[in-house]
């Protein structure tokens, strides 16, 4: 945990502090010490403003909403609200006589609870001005309490009572307890049966050595839970999940049970957190994170599992102890008040904020810190303070951009020493959705629009270079961008995917997909994107090529980014993640089947974490805390092999791992440590699909294979690609897919070779038909004597035949195109005799 400040206020000194997080936003932190203040700081230490009281605050608490602080002070009738949204103080009178002792906001409502020292009770309604006095609800202060969502009130007394009252102030239920109460919930137990009366149990400490459970619905059997005398009185308690209570003791025990029935009696969790002393205990469901504080150290605590100690915070300079604990709702930050008089505020959450461009990272640190960093290029980490908790980040190779709502601030990298400094900021037409930068342009998306300006530059060039996108209203609402160096691509909800040059700001392709395009991810050179529509479908889409678009394969409907491999050698690798996987997916640019992109596997990825730059294999990806992790992909194992000890099928997956990443030569030395005839094979075969005709040849050498070397020897130097594709598909005894390949080459004729070779007559029949009308009858007179071999007599006879009447239409075409003397020109023969044909001399051929 990192500490954001520390509050030590003089007047403060030597006294326990009271304090109250602004709930649901957490914005504003409200304190009281001994000086007849309240004082109230934003989330970032600094003092906003300061409610001065006639006596010491004695309670205080925020409406459900956040808006309003009700403050009560001794030596006054009058309950002070203070308004955040205008920050301004109010004053109502109570019309109590008696001291205040407690107050509290409903969960639900606008109705304010005030007790007194005398037992006395006021409902207020804060929406109405209502005013509901309660004289004699207890004989004794009211120390504690707590409302229900059904809008019930439980209060606890000095004179050893609990009592249920409604909103109106009518007492529900009472009931005598053995001692002094403290720290009153409402709370659903846990049942096989889910109540539905909602929360109708009420929890309180008595006497701080049992922890009573008292169900309103059935008041008779209460049940009371007393625990071992050397973990000292309870000092504090939380429900949490599904009817389990966390409990803290003085001796420095933390102690979960459950309320199942059950279970009852049965500590499921049990440790010694503190030596000395505990002194306050806290959840935040939203982290699933339980923290203790006791002596003068702090221990947080994984819910799902408590022996996970996920953080420990020691304050050396707090010798007189801790105090209260308190979290805001959202979890980000941590308060701990201490004995003499300090507040100290830790970020346990940070937004997720980040952003990369090729191996260069920004990345949200504090709530007012962005770190840069390039650990590829060796770039020493470098913090920024900026003025605002921004809500977006964005960096490019010499700047980087923080802002919320529609203005951005800049700051550029300092040449001469390491660091940045703030260039300009630059308010936008409309609230900033994202931002892109590259070296010299930034590209803010708002409203349906993305806007294209020069980020350093004077007021007049600035205004000359800055460009609103799309520039027809036909192309849609923008609902994605991105920038490369050379390029800005952007999505309309109307499915068109545009690609912008930014040499001269006009557009060089755009494809129209059919459906809206919500995401666009380029790689770093711009020459293909993946793309993510309306569907939640995946494609990749290269913009040279505008008919070149292919559906990614298995693309998981959760998929929330993409990033590209920075490595130099791994250009065509990208991955696709959501909250929980990481999926590697490959480019194979050239094979015998044409591009193609390939699932290649999955990777778990830790819990809170984002991937921002992928490198080799090695995913970095931003953490909660404001740091970075590094996780390796499953899909790179063979990257981190260790030598001789891998099984044969841990080496076969390798393989394939480094083959489907078009790895060869990782994939050519786990052959060569330990690779068997199966292991070069796949490799080779895998040499063939990508065309790989060299390495091919000295993968077969090493596998033995002579017949295949001296084949693809003889068509190693061929330059037409489908003519070299036919032969090696042919090689790999795919034969439909050679012969398509040899009819879409140079030399359509090798398809009729391959299917004469290969006995098909009847293919090889039709090719002749259509590629060498003269060789039908020498394919005719092979067929059937191949027929005539196998006893088939009817076809044999029938392609003899067929063979004869061609070769006698051949002989007819020959006498009709040739003119006797020009054949004897060509020939230098005189007496030209063109043959008859017979059967006889025909089966002689």
């Amino acid at each position: 945990m990192k500490s954001v400040f520390i509050l030590a206020d003089k007047a403060w000194a030597g006294s326990n502090l009271l304090y109250k997080w602004q709930k649901t936003l957490g914005n504003y932190i409200a304190v009281a010490g001994q000086d007849n203040s309240v004082k109230i700081f934003d989330r970032h230490g600094h003092k906003l403003t300061a409610l001065h009281l006639p006596g010491r605050c004695v309670g205080m608490d925020w409406d459900k909403d956040g808006d309003i602080l009700a403050v009560i002070a001794a030596k006054s009738s009058s309950i002070y609200l203070w308004d955040a949204s205008v920050n301004k103080t109010s004053q109502i009178d109570s019309g109590m006589r008696d001291q205040m002792s407690f107050i509290l906001w409903s969960k639900t409502g606008p109705l304010l609870a005030v007790g007194t020292a005398k037992g006395n009770l006021l409902i207020y309604n804060q929406q109405t001005s209502r005013k509901i006095p309660v004289l004699g609800k207890h004989t004794k202060k009211i120390t504690c309490g707590c409302w229900s969502t059904q809008n019930l009130l439980a209060l606890g007394s000095d004179d050893s009572t609990l009592s249920i009252s409604n909103h109106e102030g009518d007492t529900i239920r009472q009931t005598t307890l053995r001692g002094e109460p403290a720290e009153i919930y409402f709370s659903v137990m846990k049942t096989d049966e889910r109540s539905p009366q909602g929360e109708s149990t009420v929890s309180v400490s008595v006497d701080k050595k049992i922890l009573m459970l008292f169900n309103i619905n059935d008041p008779e059997n209460r049940i009371e839970l007393a625990f071992q005398l050397h973990y000292g009185n309870i000092v504090s308690y939380r429900w949490y999940g599904d009817g389990y209570i966390l409990i803290g003791f003085s001796q420095g025990f933390f102690v979960v049970i459950s309320t199942h029935i059950r279970e009852i009696g049965h500590e499921l969790y049990q440790a010694h957190n503190h030596k000395g002393s505990l002194n306050s205990v806290a959840i935040s469901s939203s982290l699933s994170k339980a923290a203790s504080c006791g002596d003068n150290s702090i221990k947080i605590h994984e819910l799902s599992d408590l022996k996970d100690i996920s953080s420990v915070v020691q304050l050396d300079d707090e010798t007189k102890g801790l105090d209260q604990l308190s979290w805001t709702d959202d979890g980000q930050l941590l308060a701990v008040s201490t004995q003499k008089g300090t507040l100290h505020v830790f970020l346990t959450k940070l937004p997720i904020l980040g952003d990369s461009f090729g191996t260069r990272l920004a990345y949200l640190t504090s709530l007012l810190e962005v770190t840069v960093s390039n650990q590829v290029e060796g770039e020493s980490p470098v913090a920024i303070e900026v003025e605002v908790e921004p809500t977006f980040i964005a960096v490019g190779p010499y700047h980087v951009a923080v802002g919320m709502n529609n203005r951005a601030w800049f700051y550029a990298l300092v040449d001469q020493e390491p660091g940045f400094n703030k260039l300009k900021d630059i308010e936008y037409l409309g609230t900033i959705a994202s931002m892109c930068l590259n070296a010299d342009y930034a590209a803010a998306q708002f409203e349906g629009k993305v806007q294209l300006h020069i980020i350093e530059g004077k007021d007049q060039e600035e205004k000359k270079q800055m460009k609103l996108f799309p520039n027809d209203d036909g192309k849609g609402r923008i609902l994605c961008h991105a920038l490369t160096a050379d390029f800005l691509y952007y999505g309309t909800d109307s499915g068109n995917v545009v690609c912008v040059l930014m040499d001269d700001w006009e557009t060089v392709s755009s494809y129209n997909h059919s459906v809206g395009v919500r995401k666009v991810f380029p790689d770093l050179n711009g020459t293909r994107l993946v793309f993510i529509d309306d569907k939640n479908g995946g494609f990749l889409f290269s913009p040279a090529n505008v008919i070149s678009c292919v559906e990614l394969p298995n693309f998981s409907p959760t998929i929330t980014g993409v990033l590209w491999d920075n490595w130099h050698a791994d250009r065509g690798v990208f991955v696709a993640y959501n909250d929980d996987k990481v999926y590697t997916y490959a480019l194979h640019k050239t094979t015998i089947y044409g591009p193609q992109v390939v699932l290649v596997g999955s990777t778990a990825l830790p819990f809170s974490q984002k991937p921002l730059l992928l490198y080799n294999g090695e995913l970095t990806c931003q953490t909660a805390s404001g740091k970075t992790s590094e996780v390796s992909l499953s899909t790179h194992s063979f990257l981190k092999r260790s030598s001789g000890t891998d099984s044969v099928a841990e080496r076969s997956k390798q393989l394939a791992q480094a083959i489907m990443l078009k790895r060869f030569h990782e994939a050519w030395d786990l052959c060569k440590s330990a690779g068997s005839k199966d292991d070069w094979a796949e490799l080779g075969k895998a040499c063939l699909v990508h065309m790989e005709v060299e390495l091919a040849i000295q993968v077969y050498r090493m596998n033995g294979n002579v017949g295949m070397v001296l084949s693809l020897q003889d068509i190693q130097g061929i330059e037409d690609k489908n003519l070299l594709a036919g032969h090696l598909a042919m090689f790999l005894g795919d034969y439909n897919l050679a012969q398509d390949l040899y009819l879409s080459s140079t030399s359509p004729i090798a398809a009729l070779e391959m299917r004469r070779d290969l006995l098909h007559w009847d293919s090889a029949l039709m090719l002749a038909k259509r590629l060498a009308e003269d060789q039908i009858p020498f394919i005719s007179k092979e067929y059937a004597v191949h027929l005539e071999f196998i006893g088939d007599y009817v076809n044999a006879l029938a392609h003899y035949e067929k063979g004869m009447t061609q070769n006698n239409r051949v002989s007819d075409n020959i006498m009709t195109k040739l003119h006797p003397s020009t054949f004897a020109a060509r020939t230098g023969e005189t007496n030209i005799n063109i043959p008859t044909f017979t059967p006889a001399y025909f089966s002689l051929l």
